[in-house]
């Protein structure tokens, strides 16, 4: 393909303003704020067998598959990403265990890049022979999501049949085939599941998990987001406590997203805090995103992504894609600013997005 016509692909792709030129000739993953990327969240689906409350409506509307990137597009980004600095990729969705293709994509990322790789899960879609096969194709983690041990709460937050012992059965089948350290996501909604905080914490303390409690977010599809209704990082500690002295670990890395604990008296797994609302964690941030349909979002919470699917789909080479990332990369916000009056939603769910 002629240089014009990567041109012309570049402007249909409505590619991000070009990075300063000693940035450009750098070819890394900063941004204008000084972060460096090593953490790229690579979503390989849109599509999930649940309908969260704090994500999606029962009705949401998922993407036709041939604007997905493709098992080779994928694969293609995540061997760009690690020569540019990326060390960890994590497989996100909606929920990635519904690709077909999911193994060759582990696979593909496992011989194209040097990098550990993780994927979150909802759980609801594991036995041991599909651990077994995810773990021989080169996946090292699971993160898993469960928002209550409690039947009926469980299914009034996802709308799903799945029920939450069944999660519990996944996690422990993903400790035994050592797709290890698993960590187990939360969200916390006050007047629904906040009662659950203690139940839950009991998990990592009979379980080898990091138990993790995310503060809620305003990325649910009905755009019906409502600060009084988020539980706090603080509130749910305190909760936590009154069974469970925790003591800080006092290990976590500047860019990480989760203050972690440990049980004082002993225990087997510990406790993490993520407190996007309460107490941003915006000035180490080391991740960058690119969506299930090949955009790349700087920020969690961006209202501006960079549409790299037409590039890969008309030749463009590895060069350019890699200028196309380090622009977008340089383009991050200094943060995601929930807290302020000018705050506004993001259009895109999480979801859609790719946790």
């Amino acid at each position: 393909m002629s240089f014009a016509l990567h041109v012309l692909a570049r402007e249909r792709a409505d590619g991000p303003p070009a990075a300063p030129a000693s940035v450009r000739a750098r070819g890394d993953l900063v941004d204008s704020h000084g972060r460096t990327i090593r953490d790229l969240r690579i979503s390989i689906t849109d599509r999930c067998n649940f309908r969260c409350v704090y994500c999606m409506s029962p009705d949401v509307q998922f993407r036709p598959a041939d604007e997905l990137l493709t098992r080779d597009e994928i694969v293609r980004l995540a061997g760009i990403t690690a020569s540019m600095g990326v060390t960890k990729i994590r497989l996100t969705g909606g929920e990635p265990t519904l690709r077909t293709d999911l193994v060759e994509i582990i696979e593909g990322i496992r011989r194209a890049a040097p990098v550990k790789i993780a994927m979150i899960t909802n759980g609801s879609q594991i036995d041991a022979p599909r651990l077994a096969r995810w773990r021989g194709a080169g996946l090292d983690r699971l993160t898993f999501s469960i928002d209550s041990v409690d039947p009926a709460r469980f299914a009034a937050v996802t709308r799903s049949r799945c029920a939450p012992e069944s999660v519990i059965d996944a996690i422990e089948l993903a400790i035994a085939a050592n797709l290890t350290p698993v960590k187990v996501n939360a969200v916390l909604l006050r007047g629904v599941n906040e009662d659950d905080a203690v139940e839950l914490a009991a998990l990592a303390h009979r379980l080898p998990i990091e138990m993790r409690f995310i503060e809620y977010m305003p990325l649910d599809s009905d755009h019906a987001w409502d600060p009084r209704v988020v539980v706090t990082a603080a509130e749910t500690r305190a909760m936590i406590e009154r069974r469970f002295p925790l003591c800080a670990t006092g290990t976590d890395e500047p860019s990480s997203t989760a203050r972690t604990y440990r049980f004082c008296h002993g225990g087997a797994g510990s406790i993490g805090f993520i407190a996007p609302v309460s107490t941003p964690f915006c000035g180490q941030c080391s991740r960058l995103r690119i969506t299930s349909d090949g955009h790349v979002r700087p920020c969690l919470f961006s209202r501006t992504e960079w549409n790299l699917r037409p590039l890969l789909r008309t030749g463009a080479t590895d060069d350019e894609l890699r200028a196309f990332l380090v622009d977008a990369t340089w383009t991050k916000q200094a943060g995601h600013g929930i807290s302020s009056a000018s705050f506004m939603q993001p259009e895109r769910t999480m979801s859609a997005i790719g946790g």
